[in-house]
Formats: structure tokens, C-alpha cells, sequence
């Protein structure tokens, strides 16, 4: 396997089940969704949702199946979503919230000591979302993560 960055495009086109997503994006726009509406009648968050139908997560079945009626489609042609996908990308908007970590991030690494003790924030026990907000000066991104402080372990003898 080459070490050789994909653009996100070349990363989308090797997507292991590109023809499948190609079909249920497909039924989004004949049934007149968008991806924030879907994600509200499908009770998911609309980052997550995007996220799955770019083939970036694991959808439990339950929710292809609801995918699946949402959008007057076989059940078969969403079931695939239930497979775990590979993740990675290279895109300017993605290039932009690496590069707002790698400014901020020591930062707000920091703070999270500060603020909650020796620990980390979950990306498991996790929520995200997104908006635009307009704004006179030009409309604003706002990104709100919400993950569950986890306090490391104190088993163990210490130090170590």
C-alpha cells in the first residue's frame, strides 16, 4: 500500500462501496432531500449522516433499514453502511480544521488540564454539530464538539 496522500477526491473514488453510495445519493435528490432534512426524519445528527452517505461511518442497521423506506429503496441497496468503512482525506475545508488543531490544539489541551484535571476528551462517548451563522461581516462556521471528559485511571502505583 503506497504512504503517498489521496486527495479527497481519489480517497472518495476508492471507497469501497462507491457504487452503492452513488444509488442511495441518487434517491436523496429524487426524493428532494437534503442531507440536514434527511438526517432529521432519519432522528441522526446531520454531520453523521453526511459523514455515513460519504462512506465515513458505521450506520448500525436499524438506521439502513429506516435509510432504506426513508427513501423508497431496497433495504439491500443501504445494508452495506453497516460495514465499517477505512476514514482519510485531504481537502482544503479539512486541511483548515487539521491545521485550526495543530494551532489551537496544544491550547485547548491545556485548558482541559486546567480546567478537568488529568484526563481526555472521548471521541466515543462524543456529539458534533455544525451551522452557518450569517453575520454582516460574513456568515460564520460554528463547530460545536461535546465529548465526555475521561479522567485517566489511578491504578497502579505511582509514579510510575
Amino acid at each position: 500500500m503506497s504512504m503517498t496522500p489521496l486527495t479527497n477526491e481519489d480517497y472518495l473514488k476508492r471507497v469501497q462501496f462507491e457504487d452503492e453510495l452513488k444509488v442511495i445519493n441518487a434517491a436523496i435528490k429524487a426524493k428532494g432531500y437534503t442531507f440536514e432534512n434527511l438526517a432529521k426524519d432519519l432522528g441522526t445528527n446531520k454531520v453523521w449522516l453526511t459523514s455515513a452517505l460519504l462512506g465515513q461511518q458505521w450506520v448500525p442497521e436499524e438506521y439502513c433499514e429506516k435509510l432504506a423506506t426513508l427513501l423508497d429503496i431496497k433495504k439491500e441497496e443501504t445494508i452495506f453502511l453497516s460495514n465499517h468503512p477505512y476514514k482519510g482525506n485531504t481537502d482544503p475545508i479539512l486541511y483548515r480544521l487539521h491545521e485550526v488543531l495543530d494551532t489551537y490544539g496544544p491550547a485547548l489541551k491545556e485548558l482541559i488540564h486546567e480546567k478537568g484535571g488529568n484526563g481526555i476528551m472521548s471521541a466515543i462517548d462524543f456529539t458534533i454539530d455544525m451551522d452557518i451563522i450569517p453575520d454582516e461581516n460574513g456568515d460564520r462556521v460554528v463547530i460545536t464538539w461535546n465529548g465526555k471528559l475521561l479522567k485517566y485511571s489511578n491504578q497502579g502505583n505511582y509514579p510510575w
